[in-house]
């Protein structure tokens, strides 16, 4: 049985808003460790996996399946990532997309290195 092409559409914003959340977790995510340490659990697979997706040029699971829907749902789809495609328009002056890959890998772990280092300092000192 065929999922009706709305159903589809909705499913593939609800992908999006997904994906967006997880990229927006995985750099500001790290804050959460304020409130509750055992947020890392959650935090560092996603902080990983992130950075493994970008430097090891993957295609995160996410985006063939919004493509996908996004098709059967008579939308337009769109051709390479999910970064390439809803953030390279914003920072095209960092240069190619795959240097886009790498710069956002590696940031995501030096940033999250960062974070980690002040909250136990933090966490040690109190």
């Amino acid at each position: 049985m065929h999922a009706s092409p709305k159903l589809n559409a909705v499913t593939a914003d609800a992908i999006l808003v997904l994906h967006a959340a997880i990229a927006l977790f995985a750099v500001i995510g790290g804050a959460t460790l304020l409130l509750d340490w055992r947020f890392a659990f959650l935090h560092l697979p996603i902080v990983a996996w992130s950075s493994l997706v970008n430097l090891a040029h993957w295609t995160c699971p996410l985006t063939p399946l919004e493509q996908e829907l996004r098709r059967s749902a008579g939308q337009a789809s769109f051709e390479g990532g999910w970064i390439q495609h809803y953030l390279d328009p914003l920072v095209r002056p960092l240069g190619m997309p795959r240097r886009l890959e790498l710069v956002a890998g590696t940031s995501i772990v030096l940033w999250n290195v960062l974070v980690y280092g002040v909250i136990y300092a933090l966490y040690a000192s109190s």
